[in-house]
């Protein structure tokens, strides 16, 4: 018995380090690759805005693709596993690619910068759709459905912290490392080196990761998608709890983006460079660099604790409910941050908010999963079809449109209210620049109200979502008898083979 707990303790983990690789990538894409872009790479804020919706539109559009085609793999690793193997090395490439500066004229940058960007997200869907998609077939439990996503989201928001934490650090330990190695008086590392030697280190991580995941987790259920592809799409199309998660993720991911795009451009103009957050221990006192990095990897802890969380709030409110709720408490958060002073005390109240609005997120990123394998459960029961990968494509489609509008719209808000970029020399030396007045105050507004509104936009859209605990757990017993009764034509029809022969 202890050796099956042991074991299944073993795939939870094993599934965790999948989503701890996707998010390393996925967190560094979404905070630090619109202020790349802008400031460091040398686009303007237009180009970038537009490169950034164009590119994750195309991403999402992918992710169907990407399900349909997993739906029906068939090997003896099983139908979404093989796929962990067989791109994760791609995807390490991809990551490289995509932060590295060229030194060519700015239209073949631009070019550059679409060609690497759509190489990186299709490599993207390619790995992470499966792995998503293996959760409807490890488990016919939804209970354990929610552990497993319990342990995807707490390893990803660890990868996301380990990544965040580092990158500023690794990015200065680099360039550290060109000033001690001087030639001719300059420095053989610019800023744009230390960002793609920042990506290689967390690259070769991703890669290790997922093939961790790979070896550690099995496809326990087998499902085989017997209709067309056209009625495969019909049925999703006609699903209305898909519907309704596709609006409530997406809205979800937005907030996630809105935010997180918004804090380097928020730490460089509004906290400053030099900002400290000052500690008193007894008789000593010392201060740390308040910087984006700790913000952010401050908040990756709040959304491990969270996670730790959903199972039992999931349990005791209902996913439904507990989506709500988290969504309100969102809401009042973000406004609040709005009124925080530029302060000292104001920068530990900051922090303290951010951990709150992180423990809250972390709820709801399992939740949001779990609420998926829900929905692939009610489609394979209402329109007898093992879509499973389409499902949860769908599910990484709302996630790649909420960061598309989200990170374009950052782009383009800031570039309508004339904010000034950094140019590569500026961003080596820390330059404070004077921005107009409205930039700062769209700044606050995209780290307070603007997430606001979404959260309610959230609340809305799920209130009308139909599959309540009660509803699930009809769902679950009208599915294993129809599995059994399925099983049992497979053996009769087995047997009748075997006689005849």
């Amino acid at each position: 018995m202890n050796k099956v707990k042991g074991t299944q303790v073993t795939r939870y983990i094993g599934y965790g380090f999948g989503d701890m690789s996707s998010s390393m990538f996925w967190k560094v894409f979404s905070y630090y690759l619109p202020f790349f872009y802008s400031n460091i790479f040398g686009l303007s804020l237009v180009d970038a805005g537009v490169l950034v919706l164009v590119t994750r539109i195309w991403d999402a559009v992918s992710d169907p693709m990407m399900g349909i085609i997993a739906d029906r793999t068939q090997t003896r690793w099983g139908k979404y596993r093989p796929y962990l193997l067989w791109i994760a090395p791609l995807f390490s490439v991809a990551g490289i690619l995509l932060f590295t500066t060229p030194d060519w004229e700015y239209g073949g940058k631009l070019i550059y910068a679409y060609v690497t960007y759509i190489l990186m997200m299709t490599v993207y869907t390619a790995i992470n759709v499966p792995y998503g998609a293996m959760l409807g077939v490890m488990t016919a439990d939804p209970q354990e459905k929610t552990v497993y996503s319990s342990f995807r989201m707490f390893f990803a928001y660890g990868g996301s912290f380990i990544a965040l934490a580092a990158w500023e650090p690794l990015v200065k330990w680099i360039t550290a490392n060109g000033q001690s190695s001087m030639v001719n008086g300059q420095s053989s590392i610019s800023t744009a080196d230390a960002w793609q030697g920042a990506m290689m280190v967390v690259a070769a991580a991703c890669f290790v990761l997922f093939l961790l995941c790979f070896a550690l987790t099995r496809e326990r259920l087998k499902t085989v998608s017997t209709v067309s592809i056209g009625s495969d799409f019909k049925a999703l199309l006609s699903n209305r709890p898909w519907w309704l998660m596709i609006g409530a993720a997406l809205c979800f991911n937005l907030f996630c983006t809105v935010r997180g795009a918004t804090v380097a451009y928020y730490f460089a103009d509004v906290i400053g460079f030099d900002a400290v957050l000052g500690i008193s221990l007894f008789t000593s006192h010392f201060s740390i660099l308040f910087y984006a990095g700790l913000f952010l990897s401050i908040g990756e802890v709040a959304n491990m604790i969270g996670v730790a969380c959903t199972v039992p709030i999931a349990r005791r409110l209902g996913k439904k409910s507990t989506f709500i709720a988290v969504n309100a408490s969102l809401m009042v958060c973000s406004v609040l941050f709005f009124f925080i002073p530029v302060s000292p005390l104001g920068f530990w109240l900051m922090l303290l908010m951010q951990v709150v609005i992180s423990m809250l997120t972390g709820i709801m990123s399992p939740l949001v999963w779990s609420m998926y394998a829900d929905v692939s459960d009610y489609a394979e029961l209402k329109y007898k079809t093992a879509s499973t990968g389409l499902i949860f494509s769908s599910s990484s489609m709302a996630q790649k449109f909420g960061g598309a509008i989200g990170g374009a719209a950052v782009l383009w808000l800031l570039g309508a209210c004339g904010y000034v970029p950094r140019t590569d020399e500026q961003m080596a030396a820390q330059t404070v620049l004077e921005q107009p007045e409205s930039a700062i105050r769209v700044l606050w507004y995209l780290m307070s109200f603007i997430p606001a509104l979404v959260a309610l936009l959230a609340i809305v859209v799920a209130r009308f979502y139909p599959l309540t605990t009660e509803r699930m757990t009809e769902i679950d017993r009208e599915l294993q008898s129809q599995r059994a009764l399925e099983d049992d034509a497979d053996k009769e029809v087995h047997n009748r083979v075997g006689s005849a022969v």
